[in-house]
């Protein structure tokens, strides 16, 4: 552990923004591995999520208004001292909260095609989404009839576009193309007057009033909040996904890193057993991902920009951006393919899913990098594709500069994760993996040539075609498939 002191005190303020969030992400995943998960027993919901689990690479998507201005997601809102919460300097919180209510007004994103998006995240190899039906903010992108702070609300320039229900546009396009649906919807409603009283200041991300004393106004707010979710799956086609955010919306006092810097001595209950019973009436087996709430509702775990450094012992997906923000920062700095591929690869050695975020434009696309991002990973998919879906974690997991998957026929995967710049090396050693007897050693796009290979002390060598390099196109990473290996 470190201290935030005089110490971080004289840090660059990006370089300690940096800091306190890599520690804070490895906190969370430390607390989580510490909770016990807690397994579904519904038949369907168990068969729903293995499927989800083999699937492996999906989509997240950051949208609204906020776009605009090219800020964080609602938590300039949040009055929090803390980096992701700053506000432009000489300006009131009263008079900025007043301007990002207005965004609405002047959001009319024009170029939204979400068949588009759909076929580059699917051309990516992608195989489900998860989209922003309503952030922290309130405000909702999609046609909510208990709310007038929507992309349909006749302030908001958009809604006389056909298109005008974005959410439902969404899950239209990506549906086509036979991906999950994913729903993320925000607990917490800071738009909201029973969340966020107008007769209370407003300290941090939690409600602002005690809910024990006015029970009354709470169930108001658990109440709408159960009347958005059965609109969003009554009235949306199917949805696999529930993915609920802002895990210090729950019963009890939260304790663990993500309660936030202001904590409530009150419960904020919205009562998930009515929840889940009511959306499981309106989509059965649908997974519910109440993320960060330990229990009963967290079909699976979210570890978020980090990916954990061994297998974890219960469903997963490692939750990132494709660039620095969650949402559209004009002229961001998106990763590297080459880094975004290994990312994959490394959660997926290790058992989970990635959800790879990309911060949609005020106009309605997607940045330039972003389609570039998708389509290398899509060439690399194309060749590859077999050693991520489908797959297991098997051990080792990663080795040096190797990791590994396995199929259910003991096929097992060695992907070897290329330096920058490096080619394709003449022979690829392997640490406590031998051959089984009579296995195909191949290299994925190079598939017409069996490997050779030789035992060596401790593991065994194999080795690639001298022309290898020149005719498989895969870029970053490569990929030998072993067709069974002796017993470990």
């Amino acid at each position: 552990m470190f201290s935030t002191s005089r110490g971080m005190k004289k840090m660059p303020d990006a370089f300690r923004s940096l800091l306190l969030i890599l520690f804070f992400g490895v906190m969370a995943i430390l607390f989580a591995q510490t909770e016990p998960y807690v397994p579904e027993t519904d038949p369907l919901v168990i068969k729903n999520l293995e499927h989800w689990q083999d699937l492996k690479f999906g989509l997240l998507m950051h949208w609204g208004p906020y776009s605009q201005w090219g800020i964080v997601e609602s938590w300039s809102l949040c009055s929090e001292d803390v980096e992701w919460c700053r506000r432009p300097t000489g300006e009131s919180y009263v008079d900025y909260v007043k301007r990002y209510e207005q965004l609405p007004t002047t959001f009319n994103p024009t170029k939204f095609d979400p068949g588009k998006w759909a076929a580059a995240a699917k051309q990516a190899g992608m195989k489900y989404v998860v989209f922003t039906t309503k952030h922290h903010d309130g405000f909702n992108m999609f046609d909510t009839k208990f709310s007038d702070y929507k992309i349909t609300s006749p302030s908001v320039p958009f809604h006389r576009n056909e298109r005008a229900n974005i959410a439902k546009e969404v899950f239209g396009a990506f549906r086509r193309e036979n991906f999950l649906i994913g729903a993320y919807f925000s607990k917490p409603d800071w738009h909201h007057k029973d969340y966020w009283a107008p007769e209370w200041a407003t300290p941090d991300r939690n409600n602002n009033y005690d809910t024990a004393k006015h029970p009354d106004r709470w169930q108001r707010f658990a109440d709408f909040t159960l009347n958005q979710l059965s609109e969003l799956t009554s009235g949306y086609g199917s949805v696999d996904i529930l993915w609920l955010d802002g895990g210090w919306v729950r019963p009890g006092i939260p304790k663990d890193p993500f309660a936030g810097s202001g904590r409530v001595p009150w419960s904020q209950d919205i009562d998930m057993p009515k929840i889940a019973s009511m959306v499981r009436h309106n989509q059965p087996g649908i997974i519910i991902v109440d993320r960060d709430v330990h229990g009963q509702y967290e079909n699976y775990r979210t570890p978020e920009q980090k990916v954990p450094e061994s297998p974890l012992p219960y469903p997963w997906e490692t939750c990132m951006t494709m660039a620095t923000s969650w949402s559209y920062v004009p002229n961001d700095t998106y990763k590297p393919s080459r880094e975004l591929i290994h990312t994959l690869v490394d959660v997926v050695a290790k058992g989970g899913n990635f959800l790879l975020n990309i911060g949609v434009s005020p106009d309605g696309e997607f940045a330039p990098e972003a389609y570039e991002r998708l389509r290398d990973i899509g060439d690399w998919m194309k060749i590859n594709g077999e050693s991520i879906y489908n797959t297991k974690a098997f051990a080792p997991y990663k080795q040096d500069k190797v990791a590994f998957t396995s199929l259910a026929d003991g096929t097992v995967f060695a992907i070897y994760l290329a330096d920058e710049n490096e080619a394709l090396p003449r022979s690829i050693s392997l640490k406590g993996i031998v051959p089984g007897r009579g296995a195909k050693v191949s290299l994925l796009g190079y598939p017409e040539t069996t490997l050779s290979w030789e035992r060596r002390a401790g593991g065994s060598r194999i080795d690639l075609p001298a022309n290898a390099a020149q005719r498989v196109r895969a870029r970053f990473a490569w990929v030998i498939k072993i067709s069974q290996v002796e017993k470990q």
